[in-house]
């Protein structure tokens, strides 16, 4: 029983660092997207 509880308890803390990691990166490439220079010939320097 104590074998099932910690593979269960492994498999719930595996799943939490994933979903952060996944978030970390989310978060990463919208502040990569936001910082990024502005293409040239957008007109935006007009």
């Amino acid at each position: 029983m104590k074998k099932i509880l910690l593979v269960a308890l492994a498999a719930v803390a595996g799943l939490f660092v994933y979903r952060q990691i996944q978030a970390d990166r989310a978060e990463q490439d919208l502040w990569t997207e936001a910082t990024d220079a502005v293409p040239a010939g957008s007109g935006a320097n007009v």
